[in-house]
């Protein structure tokens, strides 16, 4: 028998709805107006800012623009670089010890977690950092910008609570098979935690699409320097003029405005685009990962 919801619940369902609604608008209009400006006549932009719902002269010249300019293309590669091998690295890093500390036969396992929680509280600083650096030798080196960031504490206390939900019947089967803890790792243990991986490359891989904080600080040579880099120093510097050669004086102000929003736009939206292909593990992987032993 169905239950017919009280005027409270229908009037609470529809104040509900509303408000995520006006929260949905609130969030999507701001990138939503970058794009339709970075599409937008730049005289248009210029003289009329605020709500706008639709592109006014539509022209790409800003996206021309700014892929002529060629520390946008090379800044991209180093992010892509930046983003895969820093991404495998943190997968590889993180995997590797959320199984060491599932086991619950590892010796200070207690000790070893506290260690690394209170990491999570408290750090060294940006000097020691930078020493250290400095005496691997790893300054203007395009690792300076991976290994700082190599493990997160945060994610390998989701992975290693993962890690221990996997039934121990299947570990004590590898073994009864001959199975070592490499095999029972990369064969038994991440094949069934494929959702929390997801989530892993999706945390680590936004980080490492928005890092600049350590690329500003230990790399010198621009050849190094990630999307993001680039992107701040247009945005803070207000110097387009290397992207908009040839354009008349009177306009390069206006055309600097559309050039802003189009490297915002190609500096967001490849990030974006991985989220649907991870979305169905997101929820799951996060839930899994909460879960206490």
């Amino acid at each position: 028998m169905l239950i017919k919801p009280s005027p409270g619940e229908k009037a609470f369902d529809i104040v509900n709805v509303v408000f995520m609604i006006v929260v949905s608008l609130v969030t999507l209009y701001p990138l939503l107006y970058v794009l339709i400006s970075s599409v937008s006549d730049p005289q248009y932009v210029v003289q009329n800012r605020g709500i706008t719902l639709y592109p006014h002269g539509f022209n790409l010249d800003a996206y021309a623009m700014v892929f002529r300019n060629p520390n946008i293309l090379t800044s991209f590669g180093n992010t892509l670089f930046y983003v895969g091998a820093g991404t495998l690295l943190n997968i590889i890093m993180t995997s590797l010890g959320a199984y060491a500390l599932s086991r619950k036969h590892l010796m200070l396992k207690n000790a070893v977690m506290f260690m690394i929680v209170f990491t999570m509280f408290f750090e060294g600083g940006l000097i020691p950092l930078y020493l250290l650096m400095q005496n691997l030798h790893l300054l203007d080196n395009r690792l300076a910008v991976i290994i700082p960031s190599a493990v997160s504490a945060f994610n390998l206390i989701i992975m290693r609570t993962a890690f221990q939900a996997v039934p121990e019947s299947l570990e004590e089967s590898a073994r009864i098979d001959g199975a070592g803890d490499w095999t029972i790792l990369f064969r038994v243990v991440l094949p069934l935690s494929m959702p929390v991986v997801a989530v892993m490359i999706l945390f680590y891989g936004v980080s490492h699409w928005n890092s600049w904080f350590y690329a500003s600080i230990f790399l010198q040579t621009r050849e190094y320097f990630p999307l993001q880099i680039i992107l701040r120093e247009i945005l803070i510097s207000n110097d387009t003029s290397s992207m908009s050669v040839g354009v008349g004086t009177s306009d390069q102000m206006a055309i600097g405005e559309t050039i802003k929003y189009a490297t915002i736009i190609i500096a967001t939206v490849p990030i974006l685009l991985l989220y649907p292909f991870l979305q169905k593990y997101f929820v799951k992987g996060v839930m899994v990962g909460a879960i206490k032993e």
